[in-house]
């Protein structure tokens, strides 16, 4: 691969052009390129792939992603302050950094490209979650997707059943993706520092969902019971409407256990008893 065109350090392109973060935004901007780098890579093979970028402030990560050999890198950034700094890298990369001034929750990423796409981004903290939900959705025009989060929400979307941090989203991401846990990074790497570590994690879409359930369904079951989850399931599913034990005895789970306690698949036995009861 050709040597990496020459740009200004990060530091003075935040001088430049005075971005500072913004708490609103969810900013913490990562500076260093080791890192940056670092999360590209775990990514996989990205010549002449197409990747999705979400905020990426004055560009730390869209260097590591071009750097890599992203064919076509296409960054979404809310913030207009970002946007000079973002054009500096898109002129070092010509036809390669397309950059689109929009809100990452209200835009149709999918609509962007054709085929399949990676993303690759450090995902703001008040935003990350309903992201993922949105393209777990659309999961089939993903080829992987490669996020940092706060540690917190790595962990429940890593659980496994008798911890602490397995629930809703343990269950949903691991039913349609491969989950891969990559690597901590403390708040120190960050400007400025935010209060907690941050995780890389690596979902990998499967092609069809780990057993099968009906999604809505699934949703709906995995809700109910952890919505009281220190109570036992007999009467944790009441609200669903059918006897729970007698739904709970068709799945063969014990009525006195307790949501945190079930695996995935015995999850999506239960969603297919509770839907033969409501057809």
């Amino acid at each position: 691969m050709a040597d990496a065109p020459a740009l200004p350090p990060l530091r003075e392109v935040i001088a430049k052009y005075g971005l500072r973060a913004e708490k609103s935004l969810g900013q913490n901007f990562l500076l260093d390129l080791n890192l940056t780098s670092r999360i590209a890579r775990c990514a996989g093979r990205l010549e002449g792939e197409t990747v999705i970028e979400i905020g990426p402030g004055p560009g730390g990560l869209t260097r590591a992603i071009l750097g890599a050999g992203a064919g076509r890198l296409i960054a979404i950034e809310k913030d207009t302050r970002c946007l000079p700094a973002l054009a500096e890298i898109a002129a070092a990369y010509p036809g390669r950094l397309e950059i689109i001034n929009d809100d990452a929750l209200e835009i149709d990423e999918a609509a962007l490209f054709e085929g399949r796409a990676r993303i690759i981004a450090n995902l703001p903290y008040n935003v990350a979650t309903p992201l993922l939900i949105k393209w777990l959705r659309q999961r089939e025009r993903f080829s992987s997707l490669t996020l940092m989060f706060q540690k917190e929400v790595a962990d429940r979307l890593t659980a496994t059943p008798r911890t602490k941090s397995y629930g809703r989203l343990s269950i949903l991401c691991q039913w349609l993706c491969e989950t891969r846990r990559e690597f901590d990074i403390s708040p120190r790497a960050f400007t400025p520092p935010p209060k907690v570590t941050s995780t890389v994690v690596t979902l990998i879409p499967r092609e069809t969902p780990l057993y099968p359930a009906d999604p809505e369904i699934l949703e709906k079951v995995v809700a109910a019971a952890f919505n009281q989850r220190r109570k036992m399931l007999r009467a944790s599913l009441k609200p669903l409407g059918p006897p729970p034990e007698e739904m709970l005895e068709k799945a063969a789970i014990t009525p006195t256990r307790r949501a945190e306690e079930l695996t995935v698949e015995e999850f999506c036995r239960l969603a297919q008893v509770y839907a033969e009861t409501r057809a």
